[in-house]
């Protein structure tokens, strides 16, 4: 397949919780046209096992590679550490994943506590666990479960009683006082960091992996050459694999995300 610098760059999530990173990527690179697949119909990944989460996964990424995408970002943490490397041997084009930015939290932070929020699989994966080993020395570092995050954002929750109670449900019983950073190891938590910064005050960080994986992609378009030359705003299109009603959701969560952010 002959992949121009106007191909289109194709970003997957097993839901909404994606939205987060193309955001970030459309406005770092505003030239590139964006195709994002939200399947909101399998929502949670990380409740299934290793072999389903790569099922799915692969049937999306052919999906956006018959549409012409010259690179995809796995928009989702725990579809990254299931499949990443499957992928990589399938398609001949740059997959980017994405993995717990537990390291700038540790960097950041001289002292105190880390708490890395992610799904169930991605906290058990070796991916994780190896990243665990490497930044543990010396440091407490929680790994915490929450799924009920990535279904309260799915229903476009992003605010509010029931969001600030599901994120205090989520940090019960860590000791918020000497909690140095938290980690939003979930694309979906993202949409919930007002949230989070509201819950524990400004002394603790609050990081996720989104830029980061943004300039990653930004580096390797780059060194093949097929970073878009555009000036002008490019083109975002959305598709999920729940229908109509997930997709004019996706919409709207998106512009909640894109003034929160200012």
């Amino acid at each position: 397949m002959n992949l121009e610098s106007t191909s289109p760059i194709g970003i997957f999530d097993s839901g909404l919780g994606g939205l987060s990173v193309l955001a970030t990527i459309h406005k770092l690179m505003p030239g590139e046209n964006l195709i994002y697949y939200g399947d909101s119909a399998n929502a949670p990944y990380g409740e299934k096992n290793r072999q389903q989460v790569r099922q799915l996964s692969t049937r999306i990424c052919d999906t956006l590679v018959d549409k012409g995408a010259k690179a995809i970002v796995v928009a989702c943490n725990t579809a990254t550490s299931a499949a990443i490397s499957d992928l990589r041997r399938r398609y001949d084009i740059p997959i980017v994943g994405m993995e717990p930015a537990l390291k700038p939290a540790v960097e950041q932070t001289e002292t105190g506590a880390v708490a890395v929020l992610a799904t169930a699989l991605t906290l058990r994966e070796s991916k994780f666990q190896g990243l665990l080993e490497q930044f543990r020395t010396g440091r407490r570092i929680f790994s915490i479960p929450c799924p009920e995050l990535v279904m309260l954002v799915e229903s476009g929750v992003l605010s509010g009683e029931k969001a600030e109670a599901a994120v205090a449900e989520c940090l019960r019983g860590i000791d918020k006082e000497n909690l140095a950073a938290v980690v939003l190891g979930c694309t979906h938590y993202v949409f919930l960091k007002q949230v989070f910064e509201k819950s524990l005050g400004k002394k603790t960080l609050i990081v996720d992996g989104n830029v980061g994986t943004a300039l990653h992609l930004k580096k390797l378009l780059e060194e093949r050459r097929q970073l878009s030359g555009s000036l002008t705003e490019a083109t975002i299109q959305i598709d999920n694999s729940a229908g109509e009603t997930l997709i004019e959701r996706s919409w709207m969560i998106l512009e909640q995300y894109r003034k929160m952010e200012e």
